[in-house]
């Protein structure tokens, strides 16, 4: 007997895949900004959105961006493409329906809890707290899923 569609599952399978396809764009950005001076970059960029170089909230953002170099480039893309594959393989699994993604989902979200943990009491920011209690409840769900339907499949 099919199991009707789950609303939580398939949420949860459409966020993993927009954050894949973000950080496949975050990794091809990275590429093409090799071999660049990100310091004529970013300041085009500034130019271009007519943003205050000054601002205080962007200044340590922009003096960020400045100090890039290809080697940073060729890591965040590297990493980027790949937990792109980690949180696309979640999500067309989840999509799937397929227990083994319920499971990959769980193990590689509760992987990151603890550095999740770690940033938050060493760098605080409410994005943080927001990321973390999000990603707690996906586990949360996606483990009395599990639990569910294995009490529906020893009744049936």
């Amino acid at each position: 007997m099919k199991r009707k569609r789950d609303t939580g599952l398939w949420l949860i399978a459409v966020l993993k895949l927009l954050k894949g396809a973000s950080l496949i764009v975050v990794a091809i950005g990275a590429l093409h900004y090799l071999h660049h001076d990100m310091e004529d970059t970013v300041t085009n960029w500034i130019n271009a959105l007519r943003v205050d170089p000054d601002n205080r909230y962007l200044h340590h953002v922009i003096e960020k961006l400045m100090a890039v170099d290809d080697r940073q480039l060729k890591a965040i893309s590297a990493g980027s493409f790949f937990y792109s594959a980690l949180l696309l393989t979640e999500g067309i699994g989840l999509l799937l329906e397929k227990h083994w993604a319920e499971y990959f989902t769980i193990i590689a979200t509760s992987s990151f809890l603890p550095l999740e943990v770690y940033e938050l009491f060493h760098h605080f920011h409410l994005g943080k707290v927001v990321l973390l209690i999000a990603n707690l409840a996906i586990v949360a769900y996606l483990v009395w899923v599990l639990r569910r339907d294995h009490r529906q499949r020893d009744i049936e």
